[in-house]
Order: structure tokens, then C-alpha cells, then sequence
């Protein structure tokens, strides 16, 4: 065990793979062909992200919603604002339109004007019968006036459900079958029936229509997830080869380190499907980061290679040198950064686990195919000509290392006071930072989907659905008079929130068979009194079963009942209160022995998600820490080395934490792994630094300021290389539509730059000013592993 990892090991890695090269690259292309086959079991979520454990408590309450009365994220909703629609031809189209939609077997039921039917009182037989608002087609002017004033002023049962009274914004309901809702039947009614239908309708009647809902949104909002990820990848590709040309100017190098990442990519995306994984938002960023993170392995191998082919001159001895002298060096940081994601695997988070398996394996993967690859393919390639090793000498790279060396030779001071000051600025505004725990923030601003969401939030207070269920305890306690005075009670207060709009339940049914018990007055639109209420109980129950609407607002047993309410996009804090306030009301108005009444739907479920993240992030960020330190104690035996290691790099994520306070970025779901990300990876320079730091004590007698010195002259250079290919690298993020992929890509490549100017100037500092506190031949005593590199790293 002890002896797995030391120079003795790392010779016969050297020379397994240098004598097995064939043999090698043969198994390569099995195993990429083997994980291509895996390719097929990949597929496209067609759920919302659930951020929460199976078992949490809102999952549970949310499943037990779903049994009782079924999905309820199946409403497309179709609407038009414009004063043009109220015409013969025009409204005919509109009805007809809604009406193609019926025969599509992805569709359960159509609401539309044409669809909406009054409850008349039949005297004779003590029935309500249903009679429709438009018989046949529209044919001429006065019918829609007549239908204006009924639907805007006498039926407001249906108010704020299938039109605005006050605006005259008209829309149609498609609801879809519940069991296609979360299949790929739902992407190809959406894409294939519902957009080309609602095309050829706007360019024929020249009216504007808007489509919204949470099938219509998820549907388009899972493509453009999709069709990123070949965006991703090819800018990813683009920006790093630029770069990594940048510095080498060389094309060879260039192109074996494309064909490495590829080879990665293709691993990962086989890794997604023989875990058989669905691809997310989250996992589809993985094969990008694989190409930013392995490009790194690349220059530090090439880097190496051509250091020492300059050095003596000897291709295979370079070859040999590579592997033995930076094999574990490598590893380490590679380990490391699997580590920032692996914390991502302790969560209860479904997805969060998923992706911190997928991306831990995937980066293993990479460095193994880097130490594999690069080196055997320069096995064959000829010795390298002297333009290929002309970066080694670029005087503007001299010029940043001497910058380095000055900052921390003669202005130590200003870097401790600069840091003490960014410390300060950061702490005030990380306590700035808000929560956001909205459901369509992170969608796509400049996408028609998400100007028709900010459209029906305007006309009818949003879309996301919030459900409130009242379990009455008893078989048909729901219709009893008690139960719905308090169910309309609990109404009033939602009707008196702006954020939420006109609820619809039972109690508006019942406020409408009033209505039409007194023969359609809207005066009556009001619950029944007592004495009222057995005549219009016995005129619904002698009702036909086509009367029968209660469906959808209470369950077969009369036991349960439903509120329905939508949800405007708000803060995470507005959503807190109006849940507080409605629980408050919920305790004053039901008594806990006799209801069971309990809140969920899609909104409340991500923005407890989120909550929960939140809480687990400082969990999360510990235990990447933790992992980090004991790679640091393995490699340096050093409790002191390992506080000294860990500032420069916990100092970077404050100082992003404190611009999200003052930028106004919030934490959510896609800005909560900023953390363990960039902590994973820029220890990555921390390890480079104090590896060579360390063997630059022993070879000059433990003279601290040498050695500092010499250690950030060597390892600068690979350092500022690799931190400009991560930090360009995640940049690429920002051209995403999706605000948080954006946010990440952005706050990771801060983070980033921070780290690496934090390891070349604040950490060497630090070192000279504790000077023989932290190093000594005690604390650097020679381990029985022997970690670091005995010559220097990658220049």
C-alpha cells in the first residue's frame, strides 16, 4: 500500500506504458468503442429538476397530491390580446383552431370560449342543465357583442380562467393526457402538432398568439438545453486550441491535445448512458468542463516533455522523464478536482448526485487518458524543432514572472493589506446575497417562450401552479356547507394577493350553481346560506353526468378537495411570506382535528429545493475542504502547511461570493456550485507550487526565501498557462441563453483568475513572512511516500 505512488512506482508506469504502446492504444479504442455503444441509453430529461431528496417531507406531500389527483403540470395555455380577434372571422378562427386540437390523441380536453357552457335551471325536473354560450359558428356582430357582455360582466366563474374581463385577453386550455406529460410523446405533440398549427393560424389571420404552460415551456426549455451542449463542446474545443496555440505555436500539439479531450468527451457521454442517466441541465455541462480541465493535463505533459527535450536533448529519456516526474503531481490535482465535484455525491440530491458522479469518473478518466496518450504518441512523432520550443523562451512571460517576484519580494505588505481589504469588502457583501428559488429565472430571456410567460402573468397573475389540499377526514366532508365557508375564507385571502392569481376550486362551482339557481344573476354569485343550500344540492344531484365539473376539484370520494392558484415569478423572501401567511390562515380557519390541509405544487417544490441546497452547501464546500486538507497532509505531513495551502484559496471564494452580494447574482441551484468547483480546481495550483516549493528546500539546505523564489520562477509559467486556458475555458459558459450557466461560467473563471494570482503572489508571501515556523526539515521531513517531483514541474 505504502509503496503504491512513489518514484520506484512511477518508473514502471513509465516504462508499461513506453514498452506497451500498441497494446495501449488498442485497449483505448475498445473501450471508446464500448462506450460509444453506451450512446444509445442516453436521453433528455422531461421533468423539472427536482432538487430535493425522494423522501423529504415537500416530495412526499407532493407525491400524495399527485395520487389523489393526478399530474398537474398537463395545461398548455393558448391566448390572444388584440381587439382584432373580436370578429366574425377572426373569433370562428380562433374556435376552430382550439377545436383541431381535440382530435390529437395527446390531448385530454379543450376549453375554449366555444367549449364554455351555462348552468340553467330547469324548474320542471329540478335540474341544472348545461347550455353553451355559442351554439353554432359566429355569424354576426351582435352575437359577439351579446357574448362580450355575458363572458365580461355576468359569468364570473369563468373570469380570470379562460379570459380577462378587464383587459379582453381571450385564451384556450389544452390540457394534455396525464401519462404522456413526462414522455417524449409530449415533445413531439408540442413540436410537431401544437407550433405549426399556432404558425400557420398567426400567419394567416395576422393575430398574435401566445403559448404558455409548463409542458409548452419544459418542452422548448429541454431543447435549448440540447442544443447547446454541440455549442458548448465546439466553443469549448475552439477557445482552449486557440489558446493552448497561443503558447506552444504549434499545430501538432495543438491537434493531439484535441484528439485527448475528444476521446474524453466520448467517455463521458458513454459514462451518462451506462449509468443510464438522463442528460440535465447540470450533466450537460460536463463534456464542455471535461475539455477545460483536460486541456491543463495536456500542457503540463507537453510543457514537461519539451522542457526536457531542451534540457538534454534525449526523446525517450523526456518521454520517461514525463511520466515519472509529474505523473503524481498530476494526479493529485486531478484528484482533487474530482474531489470539488464528488462532494456534489453526499447530497440527497438526485441530480446533484448524478452530476458529482458523472464529473468525479469523467476527470479521473481524462488524466488517465492524458498520461496514456500524450506521451505514446510523441513516441512516434519526430524530435521536436526548435520553433516548437521557442514559448519556453518568451520575454513577455519573463516579464509577468518578474512582476510576481517583485510583489512579493518588496511589496509583501500591500499584498497582506490588499487581501485584508478584499477580505472586509467580501465579507459585507456575501451578507447582500439573496436566495432565489424561482422555477423560470434561469430560463432563456430572449426566447419567445419567456416573453409569453411575462404575458400571462401580466393578464392572469401567473403560471406556476400552487395547490392547496384540504383532506376533510371523512367521505364526502368536502361538499359539506362548514368545509366550504372555510375553503372560501382561505380563498379570500389568496384573491387579496397580488402575487397569486383568482383561485379555482369547488367553491366557485358552488357560487355558480347559486348563480344559476337564481337564474344567472351575478349578484348570487355567492355561497348558499343553509337553508339554500339543500334546494341547489338536490337541483346538482339530480343534474345529468355531463354537469358533473366537480371532477377535477374533488376526488371520487368527497373526502379530498383542491385550491388552485398560480403563482406570479417572485423572490424566494415573497414566497416565504405568502406561504407564511396562508399557513397562518390555514391554522386560524381549519382545525387540526378535523382537516388535514396541506400546500405543494411545482413553484413551492423547487424553491424548498433550493432551500435545501443552500443549507447543504456549506456541507458540501466542508467536505471538498476536508478532502483537499488530507491530500495536503498526506503530501507535506504539515498541520501548519495545511492552514497556509488552504488561505489562498478560500480567499477566492469569498471574494466571488461578496461580488454575487454586490452584483445582485442570487444563490440558487446553478450559482451554489460555483463553490466546490472552483475550490476543487484551484488547489490544483496550490499542489504545483508547494511541490516544487518543496523539493526546492531540500535541494538548497531549507533556504526559505531560495526556494520560494526558484519554485515560483519554474512554476509560474505552467500555472498562468493553465489558469488562462480554465479561465477562457469556463467563459465560454456565458454565451448559454440559460442565466444560471451563464452565472457559473462567469463566477467560476473569477474565482479562478482570483485563485491564481492568490498562489503566485499571496501564497509565497506567506511562506517568506512565517519562514522557519512552517518550514523546516521537521515538517518537511522526508516521507515514506514520496509525492512530489523531484526535478521541476512543467515550466
Amino acid at each position: 500500500m505504502f509503496k503504491l505512488f512513489t518514484k520506484d512506482f512511477w518508473d514502471v508506469v513509465a516504462r508499461l506504458i513506453l514498452r506497451n504502446k500498441i497494446g495501449i492504444l488498442i485497449g483505448i479504442a475498445i473501450i471508446t468503442f464500448f462506450f460509444s455503444l453506451q450512446w444509445t441509453n442516453m436521453r433528455f430529461t422531461y421533468t423539472e429538476a427536482n432538487l430535493l431528496p425522494d423522501d423529504h417531507e415537500v416530495n412526499l406531500t407532493y407525491n400524495d397530491f399527485l395520487k389523489t389527483f393526478g399530474e398537474e403540470g398537463n395545461l398548455v395555455l393558448l391566448g390572444v390580446k388584440d381587439e382584432a380577434l373580436f370578429s366574425v372571422a377572426k373569433l370562428n378562427a380562433w374556435n376552430r383552431l382550439s377545436e383541431t386540437f381535440k382530435k390529437y390523441d395527446a390531448v385530454e380536453t379543450v376549453i375554449s370560449i366555444k367549449d364554455l357552457q351555462k348552468l340553467i335551471k330547469d324548474v320542471p325536473n329540478e335540474k341544472f342543465n348545461l347550455e353553451p354560450f355559442i351554439k353554432d359558428s359566429i355569424t354576426t356582430i351582435s352575437q359577439i357583442e351579446k357574448l362580450q357582455e355575458e363572458l365580461f360582466h355576468k359569468y364570473p366563474f369563468y373570469d380570470n380562467f379562460l379570459f380577462n374581463s378587464e383587459t379582453k385577453t381571450i385564451r384556450t386550455a389544452l390540457y394534455l393526457k396525464k401519462e404522456i406529460v413526462n414522455t417524449p410523446a409530449r415533445k413531439e405533440f408540442i413540436v410537431e402538432k401544437l407550433i405549426p398549427e399556432i404558425e400557420a393560424f398567426q400567419s394567416l389571420h395576422e393575430l398574435d398568439v401566445r403559448v404558455s404552460g409548463m409542458p409548452y415551456i419544459r418542452t422548448l426549455n429541454s431543447q435549448i438545453i440540447i442544443d447547446e451542449i454541440g455549442w458548448f463542446v465546439g466553443s469549448a474545443l475552439f477557445v482552449t486550441s486557440i489558446i493552448f496555440f497561443f503558447f506552444f505555436r504549434s499545430f501538432r500539439a495543438t491537434f493531439i491535445s484535441l484528439v485527448v479531450v475528444c476521446i474524453g468527451v466520448m467517455w463521458t457521454l458513454g459514462i451518462l448512458g451506462l449509468l443510464n442517466y438522463e442528460i440535465t441541465v447540470l450533466t450537460a455541462l460536463i463534456p464542455p468542463l471535461i475539455i477545460v480541465i483536460g486541456i491543463p493535463n495536456c500542457i503540463f505533459l507537453i510543457n514537461k516533455y519539451q522542457h526536457e527535450v531542451k534540457l538534454h536533448g534525449n526523446k525517450v529519456k523526456s518521454l520517461q522523464r514525463v511520466i515519472t516526474k509529474i505523473g503524481n503531481a498530476t494526479l493529485m490535482t486531478n484528484v482533487t478536482t474530482a474531489s470539488g465535484f464528488a462532494t456534489f455525491i453526499l447530497t440527497e440530491s438526485k441530480l446533484l448526485k448524478e452530476f458529482g458522479i458523472v464529473a468525479s469518473l469523467s476527470i479521473l478518466a481524462i488524466f488517465i487518458l492524458c498520461l496514456l496518450i500524450i506521451p505514446i504518441i510523441y513516441t512516434f512523432l519526430p524530435f521536436p524543432k526548435d520553433r516548437h520550443l521557442e514559448h519556453l523562451n518568451k520575454r513577455w512571460i519573463g516579464g509577468f514572472v518578474n512582476w510576481m517576484e517583485y510583489m512579493v519580494r518588496q511589496k509583501r505588505i500591500a499584498v497582506y493589506a490588499t487581501s485584508v481589504i478584499l477580505l472586509i469588502a467580501s465579507i459585507i457583501g456575501i451578507y447582500q446575497i439573496k436566495i432565489s428559488g424561482s422555477l423560470i429565472e434561469d430560463m432563456p430571456k430572449k426566447t419567445e417562450f419567456f416573453s409569453d410567460i411575462r404575458f400571462f402573468e401580466e393578464e392572469f397573475n401567473g403560471i406556476m401552479p400552487l395547490e392547496i389540499m384540504i383532506d376533510t377526514k371523512r367521505r364526502k366532508g368536502v361538499m359539506k356547507l362548514s368545509t366550504l365557508k372555510r375553503m372560501n375564507e382561505l380563498e379570500d385571502l389568496i384573491i387579496e394577493t397580488p402575487e397569486l392569481s383568482k383561485p379555482v376550486s369547488v367553491v366557485s362551482l358552488v357560487k355558480y350553481s347559486k348563480q344559476a339557481y337564481y337564474n344567472g344573476n351575478p349578484k348570487f354569485y355567492q355561497l348558499p346560506s343553509s337553508q339554500e343550500n339543500s334546494f341547489i344540492l338536490s337541483y346538482a344531484k339530480n343534474s345529468s353526468s355531463n354537469v358533473d365539473l366537480l371532477k377535477n376539484f374533488v376526488d371520487s370520494t368527497g373526502q379530498y378537495a383542491r385550491i388552485t392558484t398560480f403563482m406570479k415569478d417572485i423572490g424566494t423572501d415573497k414566497m416565504e411570506r405568502i406561504q407564511e401567511n396562508i399557513q397562518n390562515k390555514i391554522d386560524k380557519v381549519f382545525p387540526n382535528e378535523r382537516y388535514n390541509v396541506t400546500m405543494t405544487g411545482k413553484a413551492l417544490v423547487f424553491q424548498k429545493g433550493t432551500k435545501y441546497l443552500v443549507k447543504n452547501l456549506a456541507i458540501s464546500l466542508s467536505l471538498a475542504i476536508l478532502l483537499i486538507s488530507i491530500f495536503m497532509a498526506y503530501m507535506f505531513r504539515s498541520a501548519r502547511m495545511i492552514i497556509v495551502s488552504l488561505i489562498p484559496n478560500l480567499l477566492p471564494l469569498l471574494v466571488t461570493a461578496g461580488l454575487m452580494g454586490y452584483l445582485g447574482v442570487p444563490i440558487k441551484p446553478s450559482t451554489i456550485l460555483v463553490f466546490s468547483i472552483a475550490f476543487g480546481i484551484s488547489v490544483d495550483d496550490t499542489i504545483h507550487f508547494l511541490a516544487k516549493y518543496r523539493q526546492e528546500l531540500l535541494a538548497n539546505q531549507w533556504k526559505i526565501k531560495v526556494s520560494v523564489y526558484n519554485a515560483l520562477r519554474e512554476t509560474g509559467v505552467s500555472m498562468f498557462y493553465t489558469s488562462i486556458v480554465l479561465f477562457f475555458g469556463f467563459s465560454v459558459f456565458t454565451i448559454s441563453s440559460f442565466g444560471g450557466t451563464v452565472a457559473l461560467g462567469a463566477l467560476v473563471s473569477a474565482t479562478l483568475l482570483f485563485a491564481m494570482l492568490s498562489n503566485l503572489i499571496l501564497l509565497p508571501s506567506l511562506l517568506i513572512s512565517l519562514e522557519r515556523s512552517i518550514a523546516n526539515k521537521e515538517v518537511f521531513r522526508e516521507p515514506s511516500i514520496n509525492i512530489i517531483p523531484e526535478e521541476d514541474e512543467a515550466d
